[in-house]
């Protein structure tokens, strides 16, 4: 089962929900997160939710996405109670592209970023409810940043590069016990700069203060352990870039509940009515293999098992200019 949001040609918000091919809007709703508090109140998952309220209108989702009327499967009416964060090197071919990009002059010396990799191998997986090695971890941002599938995502002026990173995201609500509430996963468009990050890998934390889009749909229920997924840069309506990607635990060096956990622990993401939007890492760019996207490229994810695909438009800023700090 699938749930997205939308406006409707009037503008106002709806919940849809999708079953195979069969989608409506859900009664009594305007968002998912009130759908999910909802749901946790009366202590069910979404899943009953969506069973006690029933089916209301049909709705043609494919025609809002066409028609700009799709937004974020999940968000918050306060962006900055909405928190963009992410893991790396937490896939089985992640390390290859990021050891090339931080590599060093001794070539018998590992990278930084292959013994965070080579530590996820052993450690990422633990058993028996241990507590697993921790990942690579980083912010990038807050809602502020979320941007709606089919809208432009826009590289600042400052920007050395601008790249996709197809992902696969989580997207949580915290209770009002503090408990973090998992609502589903998503496709994810964990756009970076590489380039920066390439300079010094103690600039990825500049490198990923950039936007990101997730959606359209947001799958309910478990990550498939196996997720298959194409990534491609669309120009003038033609592909200048195309590659398969992989996903799911089977193809990652650490757990879910891992990641999870490494994430969650800090009380600070623990706050209730907060959403989360955490990006699960990649193994596949369009960076690795020399490409170059320009404004007006189009960035395109999809895979199968998460219905529509997320497309977004690059834009570019010109420039960058000082930023004079006022004194009071």
């Amino acid at each position: 089962m699938f749930l997205s949001q939308l406006k409707s040609p009037g503008g106002d918000r709806a919940v849809a929900a999708r079953d195979n091919d069969s989608a409506w809007i859900v009664p009594g709703v305007r968002s998912t997160r009130d759908l999910a508090g909802a749901a946790i109140a009366a202590g069910r998952g979404l899943k009953a939710e969506l069973t006690a309220r029933g089916r209301g209108d049909a709705v043609d989702l494919a025609a809002a996405l066409a028609q700009g009327r799709i937004l974020l499967p999940l968000d918050h009416d306060d962006p900055a109670h909405l928190h963009l964060t992410g893991t790396g090197l937490t896939h089985l071919g992640s390390a290859a592209t990021r050891n090339s990009m931080h590599a060093k002059s001794d070539a018998e010396s590992l990278t930084d970023s292959m013994k965070m990799f080579r530590m996820g191998l052993e450690g990422g997986k633990p058993q028996g409810g241990a507590v697993g090695v921790q990942p690579e971890w980083f912010y990038k941002g807050n809602g502020a940043n979320a941007v709606a599938p089919g809208a432009a995502l826009v590289s600042p002026g400052f920007a050395l590069d601008a790249g996709e990173e197809p992902e696969i995201a989580g997207l949580y609500l915290i209770g009002p016990d503090g408990t973090p509430f998992r609502l589903g996963f998503a496709l994810a468009n964990e756009f970076s700069d590489h380039v920066t990050e390439r300079g010094n890998y103690l600039w990825l934390a500049h490198s990923k203060l950039r936007p990101a889009s997730y959606g359209p749909e947001m799958l309910v229920g478990d990550l498939p352990p196996h997720v298959e997924g194409t990534s491609r840069i669309l120009r003038g309506g033609r592909a200048i870039w195309e590659k398969p990607f992989l996903s799911g635990e089977s193809n990652m060096s650490h757990s879910l509940a891992n990641l999870e956990h490494h994430h969650f622990k800090y009380a600070l993401f623990r706050q209730p009515g907060d959403v989360h939007v955490h990006f699960f890492g990649t193994a596949t760019l369009s960076f690795a293999d020399g490409i170059k996207a320009q404004a007006g490229d189009v960035f395109q994810i999809e895979s199968p098992a998460f219905g529509l695909p997320l497309s977004n438009p690059l834009d570019q800023q010109n420039g960058e200019a000082l930023v004079a700090v006022a004194t009071l």
